[in-house]
């Protein structure tokens, strides 16, 4: 990897941690962390949702 590249990933990185410490602090935090466990929530039950199997109405044979 040339430097270039470490740089960019480095910023990359930084920014991110800026991020998050930015939307975790104050009254943000609280409402930050309400907002990733519904989401999380929502994830779980499509994740759980069984779909039925599809019937086929017509028979093949071979």
């Amino acid at each position: 990897m040339t430097t270039t590249k470490k740089v960019m990933i480095g910023l990359g990185v930084a920014g991110g941690a800026l991020l998050a410490a930015w939307l975790l602090t104050g009254d943000r935090g609280k409402k930050t962390k309400e907002f990733v466990s519904k989401k999380a929530e929502d994830l779980k039950q499509a994740i759980n949702k069984k779909k039925a199997p599809a019937e086929e109405s017509d028979v093949h044979y071979v």
